[in-house]
């Protein structure tokens, strides 16, 4: 009697030691109650080194940066978002909240939003096991897309940095997906060549050329002027010639031009033709006999 005493306290013992398996598995262990149910949902998983073509969580952010929400997913979870929704749409960050919501985006929110772990803990509809952000916190994904992506406000750190540094003409950047402005300043070695003395050299060197173009195309044009000029006088002497060399006189001799007519009587060549004294329509080149009353 008294074994089987025994045997039903060890028993109850046993009993009470064991988790109560009827108490639902959504509720955390506090490690003071052994019978609340050890499974824990909605935790948050680690970071983990991006991986390409491969999801990894990036942390538990109070923002969402840049992140563009993507619509809710009914069964959401870390492949559902940032594989099938991000990855696939081109980005290569993906975010989840609240279970359900699904953010992409091309670089991290800003570092300092990065929080605890615990902030994210509800748990993904599609899988209860994992975190798909908090009530007002983002689970933060790279989709494996690429590999160098940014957090933001880092691309305008570096570039200001970098502009500090070198000598480049201010030019506007997109890095992130952010715009950034790049503004330089001059050197010590543009200011020792007399504070910029690069860009004044050029601009004298031009002014120098252009002076020696103008002044080339103005000589240019004289010169073919004066030789126009000659080749006329020269071919209005040539035509002098050969109009003298028709006549019968010698080019270059002096007088003016006599046109005389073997047929004519001499006496009459010497008189002086006046219009209106003597029939034009007569031969006056033989001498012809007239009778007149005495």
């Amino acid at each position: 009697m008294k074994s089987i005493t025994f045997l039903a306290a060890a028993l109850a013992a046993l009993a009470d030691a064991m988790p109560d398996p009827f108490v639902p598995a959504i509720e955390l262990y506090d490690g003071k109650d052994p019978k609340v149910a050890r499974a824990v949902k909605g935790q948050e998983q680690p970071i983990t080194t991006p991986i390409l073509d491969t999801p990894t969580v990036q942390g538990c952010f109070k923002s969402s940066g840049d992140l563009i929400l993507n619509g809710t997913i009914k069964y959401n979870s870390i492949g559902a978002c940032a594989t099938d929704t991000c990855y696939k749409g081109g980005f290569a960050v993906g975010g989840s909240t609240g279970g359900n919501q699904c953010w992409c985006g091309n670089s991290y929110p800003p570092k300092d939003d990065l929080v605890d772990d615990g902030e994210c803990n509800v748990p993904c509809t599609g899988f209860g096991d994992h975190a798909c952000g908090g009530i007002d916190t983002w689970t933060i994904y790279n989709t494996g897309l690429t590999l160098a992506v940014k957090y933001k406000g880092e691309a305008s750190t570096t570039s200001k940095a970098s502009a500090s540094s070198t000598t480049s003409p201010t030019s506007v950047v997109t890095m992130g997906g952010q715009t950034v402005i790049v503004t330089t300043t001059p050197t010590s070695d543009a200011d020792s060549n007399g504070g910029g003395g690069t860009n004044t050299g050029g601009v004298v060197a031009g002014v120098v050329v252009a002076v020696v173009l103008i002044a080339a195309a103005v000589a240019g044009g004289f010169f073919y002027i004066r030789r126009k000029r000659n080749l006329e006088i020269e071919e209005e002497h040539r035509r002098n010639a050969a109009v003298s060399a028709f006549i019968g006189k010698p080019p270059g001799s002096s007088g003016g031009t006599s046109m005389t007519d073997s047929r004519l009587d001499p006496v009459m060549a010497q008189r002086r033709l006046s219009d209106g004294s003597i029939a034009d329509n007569q031969d006056y080149s033989r001498r012809i006999l007239r009778v007149t009353n005495a």
